[in-house]
């Protein structure tokens, strides 16, 4: 009898088990549920007055109009290609890089069409992407301390190897000087390359561990830049190399991309505050704006047709603007996320 029982309880018991862990199973998401990540990344302005933006997550190119906010996707040809960075071109196009792939792509506004070309490197990572005064794009190489430029015309690629080891460039930016601006999150330095001869002249960062990231020229003639390691708005003069760092309010803000605004201030986002700043060039004061969504972070800024200043938020499948005049803060939600 007591073998009986035993038996019962013990298989009593495998069925609970099972019962507890089949409900388990089915509280996970589903591959629709996990496609929903579309992990926005940068934003620029095309100049078909759309809103263009990388997917990293949905390998998709995405486009915002500032009219009504109506998004479109266009897939990637190659799979997994981690669209990072995202600028407009000097030949109406719209220029990408390719994180994972190893490739500098660009987009037709018109027609939709992707081209991709092949980066000579390997394991290059193409990070950030600008249109230089030189008409070309040039790019950072994040994994081969590489800057690269592409013509428009005609798909070439050349390098340039930066001086210093481990650089990891990250942001690159065209200055009023004409030359070509980056930074070295690895090395805390701010680079310029001349889009003439490819020489790179390297500025040491004053605070240890800055971990500079974005980069922008400001209507002040002034380079900006964000240091993200150190939670400060950093600028440098192109003319005597000098550098200024102004302290951010909020601690472990974690300032990434940086835009010059149409009223004379330079804006940024704080990804790990969630928070939209500003800071004037006139005064150095810094302003800060919180935004809706928690967990956001906020990564790409850019001034748009619209006067507007576009946001990408990076964990909520939503693109935001915000006024400069007001700084009030409007959210569009876009994919799957909308059915959430």
């Amino acid at each position: 009898m007591k073998n009986v029982t035993k038996t019962v309880y013990v298989s009593l018991a495998l069925f609970l088990i099972a019962i507890i862990f089949s409900g388990c199973m089915s509280q996970s998401p589903s591959p629709s549920e996990t496609s929903t990540f579309y992990g926005t990344l940068k934003i620029t302005a095309g100049l078909d007055n759309n809103m263009w933006f990388t997917e990293n997550g949905a390998n998709k190119i995405g486009k915002i109009s500032p009219g009504n906010g109506k998004v479109t996707e266009y897939i990637i040809p190659t799979p997994n290609a981690s669209a990072y960075a995202i600028a407009a071109g000097p030949d109406g196009n719209i220029w990408f890089t390719e994180n994972g792939a190893d490739k500098i792509g660009k987009i037709s506004p018109q027609s939709g069409k992707i081209t991709e070309y092949n980066i000579p490197t390997e394991n290059a990572a193409p990070d950030a992407i600008a249109a230089g005064p030189d008409n070309n794009m040039w790019f950072t190489e994040s994994g081969t301390d590489k800057i690269g430029k592409i013509s428009p015309l005609s798909g070439e690629i050349i390098e340039y190897t930066i001086p210093t080891e481990n650089a990891a460039p990250d942001a690159i930016a065209a200055g009023p000087d004409n030359n070509i601006w980056f930074t070295e999150s690895g090395t805390d330095k701010i680079g310029k390359i001349s889009p003439q001869n490819g020489e790179v002249t390297e500025y040491n960062i004053p605070t240890e561990n800055a971990v500079p990231d974005a980069i922008a020229a400001g209507l002040d003639n002034n380079m900006w830049f964000t240091e993200s390691g150190a939670a400060k708005i950093g600028k440098i003069s192109p003319q005597s190399g000098e550098i200024i760092e102004y302290i951010i309010p909020t601690e472990n803000a974690v300032p990434d991309a940086i835009a010059a605004g149409p009223d004379v201030n330079i804006w940024f986002t704080e990804s790990g505050s969630d928070k939209i700043g500003k800071i004037s060039t006139q005064s150095g004061k810094i302003t800060e704006y919180n935004i809706p969504t928690e967990n956001a972070a906020p990564d790409a800024i850019a001034l748009g047709p619209d006067n507007n200043l576009w946001f990408t938020e990076s964990r909520s499948n939503k693109i935001g603007k915000t006024g400069p005049s007001t700084g009030v803060i409007i959210e569009y939600p876009f994919g799957n996320y909308m059915k959430q």
